[in-house]
């Protein structure tokens, strides 16, 4: 065939057979660095057939992006192994704002030599080389890999007839190397001589050439294990971005910054709110009493709000006989996420990861009438999960947590207006902390067979959430197959001050449990009938919540969270009396207050009083004492002079009972 009909953008053309999809796309290779040819993303390179549909990708798009990290990752490897040619290559893919590569070297690598690699990386893009795909048969492949044990293992994945889902849950970023329904090979090649100066395995795309490649910086290295199992080597990973511009980069850059600055675990400290006592284990937070203050005011705001809306408070136990999670369905499930069980009295113990089993237990206790239902169960319940030790993060990934959870029984009758309910609960409260931007993530199952029930439960649980997203007004995203292995479930998922996404509150739809644990309600006509059962997480939990908090306030908790709102400083040594009166009279009307008696001089106290992030500062020299005063500076560095107490007191007061910002 000499001719092809292809589509262009929406638009029917002829071209010559041997087109590619750079030339029909008339791609610069530096804003248009791809193609989309039938909705699969190819190389420029890649030849068109007849009825193709042709879309450009540019370098700034969520797709440009990836390719462009992608093919970083491909110079860094290059890079380390023309540096340390006895590094052998694990796996190297895009992943958010940047990517990785793996390699098994003798010692870890040093910041300086992250420093040559990234030198080298520049030499490597400014020369130009060309990113040329190939295909190969597997054991060509081999025969080619020879030297790289981790890519041989990779190609026996692939050769084993494993599927490419198969592949992604063996190692993370696998199926970028060796996914698709062919083996091919990316070649390095001299921008001038065409001869070859580096390949690895790889299903790409890929950009034209190295020199495509705007900006990038090496960060930092550390450990990882192969395929993300414990019982592999551990090789060492180097972490990069790359962006389409120096100046995205350099705001990329600028973000890391005030994240770094926010950095809960670092504020922790500094604020004296809690810590991670290595006597006690990873994962497992002890909060000092500052930080205890703002755990304890969280939580009492919260009871409150549940009392007003009607639910009823539950304590149930740490530990359970292992039989309550056989009927649950979790030790089936969920037993690879669960602390190992204890033997007691000849039985298996464990710690309990979730509290949904034992409210199961309050609600079957004694016959339940249709009239107590919707009945809610509300609890500020410890469970432990056991995260792997990789994915420990501070508070916001831990091992033992305090769940402020919630599950709703109700007919299926009230579920739809319990739903939208639910969710307006949840978004006020959450917007009472001082959240205020979400969007909403719907949950479903997919054919895998991690999920049980039937079918038509699920399809009527979805649909029964779908609706309550979509009457809330906010923008609802799809999550095929991300739904718990007992139900579908909507995740509010929240912006913080910097524009980072947290995953907060959930709520799902159950008709599995209540089943297995036969819940039962005499209805109006004296049938028995079965309950649907609503979880619902709020916080998601008290840690990882503080952490968000605590980072999205950047420590500057608002009055009414803050664990002093307000410290007197007196001038001098004289004036603490009038500051200790003052004190006393914040106190009485519930204000957490201190006096700075030390020997400090006043600017030094006032640094202290800023470090600490403390709202209200209450300064006091003659003059004050004479006039029956105080000067008022704010944390923000804004003062009046000459302030009566009686009015100073009010302000703080009604600032904290309103959770103004400040």
């Amino acid at each position: 065939m000499s001719e092809l009909r292809i589509t262009v953008d929406g638009g029917e053309r002829a071209v010559p057979a041997g087109t590619t999809a750079g030339q029909a796309l008339d791609a610069d290779g530096r804003t248009v660095i791809a193609a989309r040819v039938d909705g699969e993303l190819r190389d420029l390179a890649s030849q068109l057939r007849d009825g193709d549909a042709v879309e450009p990708v540019e370098i700034g798009s969520a797709d440009g992006r990836a390719i462009m990290r992608h093919s970083a990752a491909h110079v860094m490897a290059q890079a380390v192994q023309e540096l340390f040619p006895e590094a052998k290559l694990g796996i190297g893919p895009p992943v958010e704002n940047g990517f990785y590569y793996d390699f098994d070297v003798a010692e870890p690598f040093t910041p300086d030599d992250l420093k040559r690699v990234e030198k080298r990386m520049r030499e490597i893009v400014k020369q130009g080389q060309r990113f040329a795909r190939r295909p190969v048969s597997d054991d060509d492949a081999r025969a080619e890999l020879a030297a790289e044990p981790y890519k041989l293992e990779l190609i026996g994945l692939k050769g084993s007839g494993g599927s490419d889902d198969a592949i992604g849950d063996a190692a993370e970023g696998a199926n970028v190397e060796v996914g698709g329904g062919e083996l091919t090979i990316y070649d390095n090649l001299d921008a001038k001589s065409g001869e070859l100066r580096w390949k690895d395995l790889c299903r790409g795309p890929h950009l034209p050439s190295t020199r495509v490649i705007p900006a990038f910086k090496l960060m930092r290295s550390g450990g990882a294990y192969w395929r993300g199992s414990e019982k592999n080597p551990q090789l060492q990973r180097i972490y990069g971005t790359a962006w389409e511009s120096r100046e995205k980069q350099d705001e990329y850059l600028r973000f890391l910054e005030e994240a770094e600055k926010r950095d809960h675990r670092r504020l922790g400290a500094e604020l004296d709110l809690f810590s991670f006592p290595p006597e006690i284990g990873s994962g497992l937070a002890v909060f000092h009493p500052k930080g205890g203050v703002v755990r304890r005011v969280m939580e009492d705001y919260s009871r409150r709000r549940h009392e007003q809306s009607g639910y009823e408070f539950v304590n149930t136990p740490h530990i359970t006989k292992g039989d309550l999670f056989e009927t649950s369905g979790h030790l089936g499930w969920y037993k690879d996420d669960m602390f190992p069980p204890m033997e007691v009295d000849g039985g298996d113990y464990y710690l309990k990861p979730m509290n949904c089993p034992m409210h199961n237990l309050i609600f079957r206790a004694r016959g339940r009438s249709y009239r107590e239902l919707p009945l809610r169960l509300f609890e500020f319940g410890s469970v432990y999960r056991f995260e792997k030790s990789g994915v420990v993060h501070g508070l916001t990934r831990v091992r033992g947590m305090t769940q402020d959870d919630a599950h709703i029984y109700c007919t299926k009758e009230q579920m739809g207006d319990e739903l939208k309910d639910l969710l307006a609960f949840v978004l006020d409260l959450l917007r009472d902390y001082g959240l205020s931007e979400f969007y909403l993530e719907l949950s479903t199952r997919d054919d895998s067979p991690k999920f049980i029930g039937d079918a038509a439960d699920w399809e009527e649980a979805t649909e029964a959430l779908r609706r309550s997203a979509e009457e809330s007004g906010l923008d609802l995203v799809d999550d095929p197959g991300g739904a718990a292995f007992y139900g579908p479930k909507i995740s509010v998922q929240a912006k913080d001050a910097i524009g980072r996404t947290w995953q907060l509150s959930t709520i799902q739809v159950d008709f599995n449990q209540p089943k297995r644990f036969g819940l039962e309600y005499q209805a109006a006509d004296g049938t028995r009938q079965q309950p649907v059962m609503i979880h619902r997480a709020l916080f998601g939990s008290i840690e990882r919540f503080f952490g968000v908090l605590l980072e999205h306030y950047a420590g500057a908790m608002p009055p009414w969270l803050a664990p002093v709102q307000a410290v007197g400083i007196p001038i001098g040594d004289d004036h603490v009396p009038h500051l200790d009166g003052v004190a006393a009279a914040l106190r009485e009307r519930g204000i957490r207050v201190e006096v700075d008696a030390s020997s400090d001089r006043m600017q030094k106290k006032i640094r202290n009083a800023q470090k600490q992030k403390i709202p209200y500062m209450l300064l006091a020299g003659d003059d004050d004492v004479a006039k029956d005063a105080v000067s008022f500076r704010y944390r923000n560095g804004e003062q009046k002079n000459g302030v009566p107490i009686a009015e100073a007191v009010d302000e703080i007061v009604k600032a904290v009972e309103a959770r103004v910002q400040i």
